[in-house]
């Protein structure tokens, strides 16, 4: 696999960057990794944009600026921005010994409402610098307990990060994706819906008869795993409310994670299909099988983007 690196100088020189004041990693550990002069990267193959969520490198350090480059070593091009990166590198508070969950939930809730969107547009406009699209972001605050105004900044940094929509955990009651549908009305921008074994064929029926905007965060492992069953006739069934898809490999009957290839999702049927069918989501890698015994979070996520790639390129 051939890496792709932003180049160093592209990097220490964002303007944009430099008007957030955010500071960057020091040099040995980050900025020195850059090789100048080499291409972007791309990972669209057969037409379909094989993207990545940032929660499959968590056990890799969590900011915008590494999850830029986890992507830039695995070439490729789309992203799921979430939250715990994008507001790391955006200044948001850090727990202290001895905080209580909800005194930092509440100042969580304060920095969001008033934290300036410059400081999102420049993470965004480093992913583009560097060719990488931030095409959704996933924070956690849409939660029964997370404010308005917490639903607002999460639609605001999309937009500044430059994403078409949102993402988030599918909530546990009508109420809920109600209240979500209508602050996602009011920006005009999706919501996807990410279901976990709870996955069955109808389960977003209320929420995207509510509001056009709630939409689905499809996960075809887990609809595997929860429903027994191939998620293609529902794909098709649904195709135009579908945000982006995660995809992974989990057994029938609640089975567990597997290395890909070696579950019962049929990632090749689901590929094959956005490729024949032009289908403009991104196919999300999201890695969560146990990393293998010398390897790591970012050679697993090029095996994957590997073995997307060779399916659709077939």
């Amino acid at each position: 696999m051939e890496t792709k690196h932003l180049s160093r100088r592209g990097f220490i020189g964002s303007s944009a960057l430099a008007a957030a004041g955010m500071i960057l990693l020091p040099k040995t550990n980050f900025a020195n990794s850059f090789l100048s002069g080499a291409d972007k990267p791309n990972s669209v193959v057969g037409g379909v944009l094989i993207g990545v969520t940032t929660y499959s490198f968590m056990h890799m350090t969590v900011d915008a600026e590494h999850m830029l480059q986890y992507c830039l070593q695995c070439n490729i091009s789309g992203v799921e921005l979430r939250g715990d990166a994008a507001e790391a590198t955006a200044g948001a508070p850090k727990k202290e010994k001895g905080q209580s969950s909800a005194d930092y939930a509440k100042l969580m809730a304060d920095w969001r409402a008033n934290v300036s969107m410059d400081k999102f547009k420049a993470i965004g406009d480093m992913y583009k610098e560097a060719g990488v699209h931030i095409y959704a972001y996933k924070p956690v605050v849409f939660g029964p307990h997370n404010t308005d105004a917490e639903m607002d900044y999460a639609f605001n940094a999309a937009k500044a990060l430059g994403a078409n929509h949102c993402n988030c955990e599918m909530p546990g009651s009508d109420a809920e994706t109600k209240r979500i549908g209508d602050i996602a009305t009011k920006h005009k921008m999706r919501i996807g819906y990410h279901a976990h074994l709870q996955s069955t064929p109808t389960l977003w029926d209320t929420a995207m008869s509510q509001s056009k905007y709630n939409c689905i965060n499809l996960d075809i492992g887990h609809y595997t795993a929860g429903t027994s069953s191939s998620p293609v006739p529902f794909i098709e069934k649904n195709h135009e409310r579908i945000t982006s898809m995660h995809i992974k490999d989990r057994k029938f009957h609640d089975g567990p994670n597997t290395e890909w290839g070696q579950g019962d999702t049929p990632i090749k049927d689901v590929l094959l299909l956005m490729k024949k069918n032009h289908y403009k989501f991104p196919a999300t890698i999201e890695l969560e099988y146990k990393i293998p015994a010398g390897s790591d979070d970012v050679k697993e996520v090029t095996r994957c983007r590997e073995y997307m790639a060779a399916i659709l390129r077939a």
